[in-house]
């Protein structure tokens, strides 16, 4: 392996960020691996700090330069499957896919078949490999519970390029988010930065020491009286940006058991029929509806937009009948 073949990920520590454990400085940097690759990788001298190996306990220090020396892509270890997908455009450079809530985009620990990636591979044969083994292709990610848009780059060099639009907030992001509560105002923008939880690794939460900054921009799409209909876009794209934002404020997402605290709050719509209407979702209400970005390669305009799902869109339909006939 000669250091043509090596990429570096280079990161300054900010004063917020003084003290914090070398491991789970990097994991915070949604660096796309685990905490424990990067403890592997610490241990196999991948990581150096200030040009010195250390220990993933290693406490870091404000404007310390950590260093993280990637492996070159290898031989996919995926196997494709023939799994349906949903392809709205796709060309020599890109693919546009709607994922359905429910599936995972790429494998990982313990789930290594029936995702995104494993479809893709049996569909475009070649993707980008800049993403790595498990993730090749894959620019941006929605939860296994999300369903809508996602871009895929079938090309190294549109890789690069679409990851820069994502790094430099270019491209335009749009999700419809289904909330517990009536919305007191009509939109509004949400800034608060997010961060690992200091005790759930697996969470993310509203941190003002160690988060990193996040904007999400609201408006009321529709109101149901029990829960309301949101459009949100958002300018960054932290992880589970939407769903720690809008619990934040007190209006967590319908069918959210991380955030959302979904068996109390359905038990707080009284009315029998309304509370059996929100309770058929049994995944978080939110879907990616739209995407914006510049075609890597020609640099055309590319928008993108998708209706709500059937299982999001029947729970709106019956509530609208719902309220208009207890209305009359």
């Amino acid at each position: 392996m000669n250091d043509q073949e090596l990429k570096m990920d280079i990161y300054e520590v900010a004063e917020a960020e003084y003290g914090l454990r070398l491991d789970v400085f990097l994991s915070d940097k949604e660096s796309g691996f685990s905490r424990s690759q990067i403890k592997r990788m610490i241990a196999e001298g991948r990581v150096r700090v200030n040009d010195a190996v250390v220990k993933p306990s290693h406490p870091v220090k404000s404007g310390d330069s950590v260093v993280l020396t990637r492996e070159p892509p290898r031989a996919y270890a995926v196997t494709p499957e023939d799994i349906p997908i949903a392809i709205l455009y796709e060309d020599e450079s890109i693919v546009v896919v709607d994922k359905p809530a429910g599936m995972v985009v790429h494998p990982a620990a313990g789930n290594y078949q029936g995702t995104l990636v494993n479809a893709l591979l049996f569909h475009c044969k070649n993707l980008s490999g800049i993403g790595g083994v498990l993730r090749p292709g894959i620019v941006h990610r929605l939860d296994k519970g999300t369903s809508g848009l996602l871009v895929v780059a079938k090309s190294d060099y549109a890789h690069s390029s679409l990851s820069a639009q994502f790094k430099d907030r270019r491209v335009r992001k749009i999700y419809e988010a289904l909330v517990h509560g009536d919305v007191s105002e009509e939109s509004g923008v949400i800034e608060l930065p997010i961060g690992r939880h200091p005790k759930d690794r697996k969470k993310m939460t509203v941190s003002r020491r160690s988060g990193k900054v996040s904007v999400s921009r609201w408006t009321v799409a529709e109101r149901f009286g029990y829960v309301t209909l949101l459009n949100v876009a958002i300018e960054t794209g932290r992880t589970h940006q939407i769903r720690v934002h809008l619990s934040s404020q007190g209006y967590p997402l319908v069918g959210d058991t991380v955030y959302g605290g979904a068996g109390k709050k359905l038990r707080e719509i009284r009315d029998a029929t309304p509370r059996s209407i929100v309770g058929r979702l049994k995944r978080q209400a939110l879907h990616a509806s739209g995407i914006g970005f510049c075609h890597p390669v020609t640099g055309q305009c590319m928008e993108f937009s998708l209706p709500l799902p059937p299982d999001m869109a029947s729970v709106c339909s019956d509530l609208t009948e719902y309220v208009t006939k207890k209305n009359c």
